[in-house]
């Protein structure tokens, strides 16, 4: 059967090892495709003789890093042989953090570790989920052109089935983009306002307009441009914002 060409973007699962022949390597990607219904996961085997590649999987890579792997796949001409994809150029797209040996949640408390770690993982669920569906809802334009990836920030080698790889139309990215605008403007709107911070010449300019203010000229304006009949109420919603301001002498008519 001939070798299919094919491209794959997918996360390293484990460290790479070297193959049963001299000069070759062996490593998992494990891919997801986006459905209208569900995320598809594949954990796809590779292999590769090509030197550059083969050094660089075994001396820079690590699990969680996000690749990118051309080459041809070939079905094995027997029931039991192996499917492997033939490697011939490798693109590191993303690389997944080192981690530190404590890092690991063995130094601190495993039960913390563990609800973090699900609370993570349900988020990225939800979130794929929803961007899953917004980039296969119809809409005008070009096609899904625009690939976002999710993953944990941390542990990336040892959680690839909490990775996700959605596809957006520019369309969709720009309402996407648009909605989360519209997020922050709200959350700036529901900062408690003990949040905000001004600079002293601010705070000394605003000191010295309300230090040249003077009630009881202010109580006279404002009570001679109030009708009589409501003067009594005006006076008592200025005393519970001023305090008890000594009334004018004299109002004009």
């Amino acid at each position: 059967m001939d070798a299919i060409p094919l491209a794959l973007d997918g996360y390293l699962t484990a460290d790479p090892v070297p193959g049963d022949r001299d000069g070759t390597v062996c490593w998992r990607l494990s891919c997801s495709a986006g459905t209208d219904h569900m995320a598809e996961e594949a954990i796809i085997p590779c292999t590769t003789m090509e030197p550059e590649i083969v050094h660089a999987l075994l001396t820079e890579r690590q699990p969680g890093d996000l690749l990118r792997v051309t080459g041809h796949f070939a079905l094995p001409a027997t029931a039991s042989g192996v499917i492997q994809l033939h490697v011939e150029s490798l693109e590191v797209l993303w690389e997944a953090p080192l981690l530190d040996a404590d890092e690991d949640g063995r130094d601190g408390d495993t039960a913390t570790v563990t609800d973090e770690a699900a609370d993570r993982n349900s988020a990225l669920a939800a979130l794929a989920e929803a961007l899953t569906s917004l980039g296969h809802q119809a809409a005008p334009g070009p096609g899904r052109s625009i690939r976002i990836h999710l993953g944990p920030a941390e542990t990336l080698g040892a959680a690839p089935e909490h990775c996700h790889s959605i596809d957006l139309t520019p369309a969709r990215a720009h309402q996407l983009a648009d909605a989360i605008d519209a997020l922050n403007c709200r959350l700036d709107d529901d900062r408690p306002d003990g949040d905000i911070v001004l600079d002293p010449q601010t705070i000394a300019d605003l000191t010295d307009l309300f230090d040249d203010i003077d009630l009881i000229d202010l109580t006279r304006t404002v009570l001679n441009a109030t009708r009589p009949e409501h003067r009594p109420q005006v006076a008592r919603a200025m005393d519970d914002m001023f305090g008890d301001v000594p009334a004018p002498g004299d109002t004009d008519r």
